[in-house]
């Protein structure tokens, strides 16, 4: 952010004066920035999906590899948000990404500095800090001698410190600016949600007011509390048995744990679940269209106030058919009838919103309706989730066995693709 502020100093200083600058919405700025979001996905995000599919795609042929990663880069949500609403999602998720694929192809440290760099770019991927804590301990804990495991926890240790350390220089030059940047970071003081968000807090909110009854440091308390007990069972399956594909099914049940029970959430949050399910894509087709479908439905609110409605079915339509395509999620008669009643309830919800009056007594009947119907689907994606995880020993048709990405990856290493 830094580098595209000089350049566009360069180009015309009034667009980053103090001050003055603020509000400003000139046709030539709105262009420059569009360009940097635009650019900060072609050098961080899209060279990581294409890396993630050609190490981690099990099919052998470089189209099919090409396909699934122009599948990936269609993912609607993070497309209306980064492009439409105007966000630079695309710089965090593409650190963790890289995260990813070094952890998967054995480079530890190397995941463990871009994840550091992808938390420190942006405090939301925290939601997938447990999975990458708990099976970096996972690896420590399974070496053979004690001199092992206490080497490997020192590297990755140090480097997650150093990494740390260098980002933050610059803001610690005084007690009271890393005082106001942590501030910053953690604003508990905006509250338990924003807005008419799809998570478990809101939706029980419309029946027991806990704003009204209970007070901000009780309420930090409880989704504090709430959130480690629902992050717990994810956590210590993920560190008794460290495989890559646990990692990516925990790194799900972490981020949508954080979405559904922690303070403070925003409904663009989900975009943290959307990254390891747009991973899973190949191996999970139809819960990932599924959950993306409805993660994008889930801001329907906000992007009607965006003027995206359009765009939104839109991209909806165009990833549901290329998925269709590519994957073929809806091959059986139960996943066809689960997805077309989940999609009628969403059309209803969304005409509703777009071309109904609500009651004057309840004027955000429409946008609350939708939070509940998406937040019941969100808790039934954990709930599967966290099944699949504890499941991974298991043979089964639904999902892949616990050595095939393993496998896969140790391949992989081995031509050194990467």
């Amino acid at each position: 952010m830094h580098l595209c502020g000089r350049i566009a100093e360069r180009i015309d200083p009034t667009w980053v004066a103090l001050y003055s600058s603020r509000g400003m919405e000139s046709y030539n700025l709105r262009l420059f920035m569009r360009y940097t979001v635009l650019i900060a996905d072609v050098l961080i995000y899209f060279p990581a999906v294409c890396v993630f599919c050609k190490m981690f795609c099990l099919k052998t042929s470089s189209l099919y590899k090409a396909a699934v990663a122009l599948v990936m880069l269609l993912q609607p949500s993070l497309v209306l948000i980064d492009h439409g609403h105007f966000q630079y999602n695309c710089v965090s998720l593409g650190l963790t990404l890289w995260a990813i694929i070094g952890l998967g192809s054995g480079k530890d440290l190397l995941g463990s500095a871009a994840f550091v760099l992808a938390l420190s770019y942006k405090q939301m991927e925290l939601y997938h800090a447990t999975p990458f804590f708990f099976y970096l301990l996972g690896k420590c804990l399974h070496e053979e001698t004690i001199y092992r495991k206490l080497l490997k926890l020192s590297k990755i240790g140090c480097t997650v410190v150093g990494t740390f350390v260098l980002c933050w220089l610059p803001f610690l030059t005084t007690k009271e600016m890393a005082m106001q940047v942590c501030h910053r970071l953690f604003p508990f003081a905006r509250g338990l949600f924003e807005d008419k968000v799809a998570n478990f807090w809101f939706s029980a909110s419309l029946i027991f007011k806990m704003r009204d009854i209970i007070s901000q440091t009780r309420l930090i308390q409880l989704t504090v509390l709430t959130t480690l007990l629902m992050l717990l069972p994810s956590s210590w399956n993920l560190v008794r048995k460290p495989t890559f594909n646990r990692f990516l099914v925990a790194l799900v049940n972490s981020s949508l744990t954080f979405f559904l029970f922690s303070y403070q959430v925003h409904e663009k949050s989900i975009l943290l679940a959307a990254l390891p399910l747009t991973l899973l894509l190949v191996e999970c087709p139809f819960p990932g269209v599924w959950f993306h479908t409805v993660a994008t439905f889930s801001m329907s609110p906000l992007l009607q106030r965006d003027g995206l409605s359009l765009a939104s079915v839109a991209m909806l339509v165009i990833f549901v058919t290329a998925s269709l395509i590519v994957f073929n999620p809806l091959e059986t008669i139960w996943t066809k009838v689960m997805y077309t009643s989940s999609c009628m309830g969403m059309a209803v919800l969304q005409f509703g919103l777009n071309f109904l009056q609500p009651p004057s007594r309840y004027p955000d009947l429409f946008p609350v309706l939708i939070s509940a119907y998406c937040c019941l689907h969100f808790l039934v994606f954990l709930a599967y989730f966290h099944y699949v995880q504890f499941s991974l020993d298991k043979p089964s048709p639904m999902y892949w066995s616990d050595q095939t990405l393993e496998d896969q990856t140790t391949s992989d290493v081995d031509k050194k693709t990467i």
